[in-house]
């Protein structure tokens, strides 16, 4: 099975930026993948998908415009640029893997997702 690995958390203050990155130790070019959150005492939620076509990406109302997903498949590695942090994305945030092959939409829910990081923390400061 698939294992993800993410890195490029930490400490940054309001406003600042951040680069996540999710590594797959194999092949998930037929998959979508996307990036999800869970702060202290909350329900994990998703944050952004990205179809594995590349062509079509989804973004929870609260990051749009602030936050950018995209692959590399031939790295086997989807990224996540964060701009105008808020203290608000303080969590800690974990890759995963649609464990559907080929599908044709973006899906949400995280039971949807069949493989998952270890997570990385961001933690934002005002």
């Amino acid at each position: 099975q698939v294992q993800l690995v993410e890195s490029g958390g930490g400490l940054v203050q309001a406003g600042g930026s951040l680069k996540l990155s999710c590594a797959a130790s194999g092949p998930t070019g037929r998959h979508t993948m996307a990036w999800f959150r869970q702060a202290p005492g909350k329900e994990r939620e998703f944050v952004a998908g990205i179809h594995w076509s590349g062509g079509s990406v989804s973004y929870t109302d609260s990051v749009k415009g602030r936050f950018t997903i995209f692959r590399d498949n031939a790295k086997n590695t989807v990224y996540r640029q964060m701009n105008s942090l808020k203290p608000e994305d303080t969590a800690v945030y974990y890759c995963a893997v649609d464990r559907q092959r080929w599908r044709s939409v973006i899906v949400t829910p995280p039971s949807e997702f069949a493989t998952w990081g270890q997570g990385t923390q961001v933690t934002v400061s005002s």
